[in-house]
């Protein structure tokens, strides 16, 4: 896995996280009835029969009543989308049954746990694969319905939520706000959330895993090459660093707005003087000329206005003049 995938594999390790994660992202009644207090992290590396290991992802266990019910996270942080995304859910769904099978992790009846599948995305295109492995099997005689593969898995894109505000005091939601932050002012304004909300000793972790997420993920490639991140170790020096430099930052960007701004001032500037120009030579040359050719020296381009104005020198008819050499 490489730092992004690590980083966030971290992240999600807290439990803290995945409760957030439940409670805010998962519209369904049954969550209300989970005790997190029971949250406990599953091994994500299991062994299957024909030898391929799955180590990348996240699997949480948590009660709802006297049963477990498995959370397996899948992180998916391709540049495009996977069309087939719930054949891979119900393959690994499949090996971590498998798993529990042959580990002896089952209840005394032998029956198997729930599992919830969750697809967390942040790929710059939005998701448009199908959630459900039964709408990408092909037309099929009726009777066969009953023994055809069944599985649905929940997709997280992160981009959807471009515009939202962080809810409440959920981690994820805020996390998702950072990966859709355009603006040094924008991290800064969660990240002050973040430090509010992650003060107790007991979530020293958390805002370590935090720190280096934001600091190898999130952060590089929204800030100038010169800001020194690795001089950075918690939350509250990031905060710190980026409310003292948001104001200059801001200040360089209006500085180098005005520049641009100033340039294509000029530019238009010149280019219009040089169709009045054009305009006034064009008259004492033919006379009074047709409303379009006003329309022509407005929308031209400076070469253009260059050129035609090289013609004319030699040109004896207006249409000479607009003639490309």
């Amino acid at each position: 896995m490489d730092n992004h995938d690590t980083a966030y594999r971290k992240l999600f390790s807290h439990p803290e996280m995945i409760r957030d994660l439940l409670l805010g992202f998962v519209p369904q009644p049954w969550v209300s009835q989970l005790d997190m207090s029971t949250l406990e992290k599953v091994s994500g590396a299991f062994v299957a029969d024909d030898l391929r290991t799955r180590a990348s992802d996240v699997i949480w266990r948590v009660r709802w009543s006297e049963e477990w019910l498995y959370i397996y996270l899948l992180l998916e942080f391709q540049s495009t989308v996977d069309r087939h995304m719930a054949v891979r859910m119900l393959s690994y769904v499949g090996l971590l049954y498998q798993d529990l099978v042959s580990s002896g992790q089952l209840e005394e009846q032998g029956r198997l746990p729930p599992i919830m599948p969750i697809v967390l995305y942040n790929g710059a295109s939005r998701w448009n694969a199908s959630t459900d492995i039964a709408e990408q099997i092909s037309k099929y005689p009726g009777a066969m319905g009953p023994y055809l593969p069944s599985m649905r898995y929940l997709l997280l894109d992160e981009g959807a939520w471009e515009g939202r505000e962080p809810q409440g005091n959920n981690l994820v939601s805020a996390i998702f706000q950072l990966e859709n932050s355009r603006s040094p002012e924008d991290i800064e304004r969660v990240l002050g959330l973040l430090v509010a909300w992650l003060q107790a000793p007991d979530q020293e972790d958390l805002r370590r895993s935090l720190t280096e997420w934001l600091r190898r993920v999130v952060l590089p490639a929204r800030l100038p090459e010169n800001t020194y991140l690795e001089d950075m170790h918690t939350l509250q020096e990031m905060h710190s660093m980026l409310a003292e430099r948001v104001e200059q930052w801001r200040r360089e960007y209006e500085e180098k707005g005005l520049e641009k701004g100033l340039k294509q001032g000029l530019e238009q500037g010149l280019r219009r003087g040089e169709a009045q120009l054009l305009l006034r030579q064009l008259t004492r040359r033919f006379g009074t000329l047709p409303n379009e050719i006003q329309q022509r020296l407005d929308q031209a381009s400076t070469t253009e206005l260059e050129q035609w104005a090289d013609n004319i020198l030699d040109a004896t008819t207006l249409e000479e003049v607009f003639q490309t050499p």
